[in-house]
Order: C-alpha cells, then sequence, then structure tokens
C-alpha cells in the first residue's frame, strides 16, 4: 500500500479532520483581523449583502446535500457482486461516512441560517465568522462526497463492465441414460 493509499484512508476514516480544519482556518483569519485589522472581506460589504450571501450559501449546500442524496439511492440500487462484497466487508464505514456528510450538510444550513438571522449593520456579533466557519466546513465535506461517490461509482462500474459468469454446469448423474433413451 503506496503512500497516497495511506493518506486517503486516515482521511476517510477521520471524520473530525474537517471540523478542525474548517476551524482553525476561521481562527487564523479571525486572529489575523483582531491583531491587523485587515482582511475582514465580508466587513468590507453591506449586511444585506451578507444576508444575501448567507442565503444563497444555504441554498447551494442544500442542492447538493441533495445530490449526496441521490448518490446514496444509487449506491443502495447497484447490486453487482464487487459492491456486494463492499457492502458487506465496509458496511458500518459506509453508512458512517454516508451520515456524515448528510449531517455535514444540515450543520452547514444551520450555521448559515443562524448567521443570517444573526447579522445586523456592523455585525456586532460577529455572524459572518459562522458564515466563514459553515463554508470553510461545506469546501472540506465536499471532496469527501465526490470521492466515496467516485469510488463507489468505480466499483459499480467494473461490476457492470464485466460480463455476467455463467453458471457452474450441474454434474447429471443420468446423462448417459438419457443420451441413450433409457430410463433412469
Amino acid at each position: 500500500m503506496g503512500a497516497r493509499t495511506r493518506i486517503e484512508d486516515a482521511w476517510a476514516e477521520h471524520l473530525w479532520i474537517d471540523h478542525l480544519g474548517a476551524g482553525a482556518a476561521v481562527g487564523v483569519h479571525v486572529l489575523v483581523v483582531r491583531f491587523t485589522g485587515a482582511g475582514d472581506w465580508l466587513q468590507w460589504i453591506g449586511s444585506s449583502q451578507r444576508t444575501n450571501l448567507y442565503g444563497a450559501t444555504a441554498g447551494v449546500v442544500s442542492a447538493i446535500g441533495g445530490l449526496s442524496a441521490i448518490a446514496i439511492s444509487i449506491y443502495t440500487a447497484a447490486n453487482g457482486e464487487r459492491l456486494r462484497a463492499v457492502r458487506r466487508h465496509h458496511q458500518g464505514q459506509l453508512r458512517r461516512s454516508w451520515r456524515s456528510l448528510l449531517q455535514g450538510t444540515a450543520w452547514c444550513c444551520a450555521l448559515l441560517l443562524a448567521a443570517l438571522s444573526l447579522d445586523r449593520d456592523h455585525d456586532p456579533l460577529s455572524a459572518r465568522f459562522l458564515y466563514e466557519y459553515a463554508f470553510a466546513f461545506a469546501a472540506l465535506r465536499y471532496p469527501r462526497l465526490i470521492w466515496l461517490f467516485d469510488r463507489m461509482m468505480q466499483v459499480s462500474d467494473m461490476d457492470l463492465a464485466e460480463p455476467e459468469r455463467a453458471p457452474a454446469p450441474v454434474r447429471d448423474s443420468n446423462w448417459v441414460r438419457r443420451r441413450q433413451g433409457t430410463p433412469p
């Protein structure tokens, strides 16, 4: 197993990394804004523009969350030999990953709606940082969705590309008698 595969496996196994990455990105941005007074790109636009941005982002996150539900239904409908083996051996991990992706979508939408409701002129509550966290978290979760969906489609495609195997022949002990026309 190569280094890339080990890294991919570790990334796929540890779903909390997305929370940590989003929190670190926003935390660094908050520190930069507080200490330098620069780089607060959402403060530069008016409150009405920010709330429009929050609402539009919630719509996009919801739409992509819907696509993940479609991906789950495609996965459950596929019925090839390899996909059944993947389900049999990795069902817990797959279920946990799909559930986490859907929960992440709900989490992002909740944060975006909270930012939408809390943002006022000059953003005294710093709701814009809720938006930034939700945006960063969604940006980290979507590659997971694409990666998982791509892996499932690869397995499904391998099943579809391989011709179906003919069933193994059944041994018939009376074939000689039938061939000669004598009753068994």
